[in-house]
């Protein structure tokens, strides 16, 4: 789990997501074409979820002709297929993966005031989601957790206001 501070490189984030994408399309023999790999950067340039929209607005500022939307909708579906994003479902926004490797659920700690979305150790989680899913005597299809609070940062900050 990534734990954001203030003097934070997101290019260092940007940077490794890319790598592990490259390597992974290489692996699996996939095209990393230039839109997802546009998309790929914009979704890591903070750990803020962000939106299909947003991720066109900010494509335009890069001064690049504005994709239309199902082109993002497709390079967001190639990503999230693959393992290189999340998706929010109650933000309906998308978060880089820490571990693209392999295949997990997303489970996420998102701060109500600074919106950022720190991603959690899976194994630590599913199991319990197992075991209580299994004394209902429920089959688990997929299973993603969103916890809304507060950042040690935010809480910093308004404890010093």
């Amino acid at each position: 789990m990534h734990n954001i501070n203030p003097q934070h490189n997101h290019q260092h984030c940007i940077d490794e997501a890319l790598l592990r994408a490259r390597d992974l399309c290489q692996q699996r023999q996939l095209k990393f074409t230039t839109i997802r790999e546009l998309v790929l950067t914009t979704v890591w340039s903070s750990h803020k979820p962000i939106g299909a929209y947003t991720i066109l607005e900010e494509l335009a500022k890069e001064g690049l002709r504005r994709p239309a939307p199902p082109t993002v909708y497709r390079a967001l579906d190639f990503l999230l297929d693959n393992g290189l994003v999340h998706r929010i479902a109650s933000l309906n926004a998308f978060v880089g993966c820490n571990e693209p490797g392999h295949a997990h659920q997303g489970h996420f700690l998102i701060c109500r005031h600074c919106q950022v979305a720190l991603e959690l150790d899976a194994q630590l989680i599913y199991p319990a989601i197992s075991a209580a899913a299994k004394q209902q005597n429920f089959a688990v299809d997929t299973a993603s957790l969103e916890v809304v609070g507060c950042c040690a940062r935010c809480s910093e900050a308004n404890s010093n206001d």
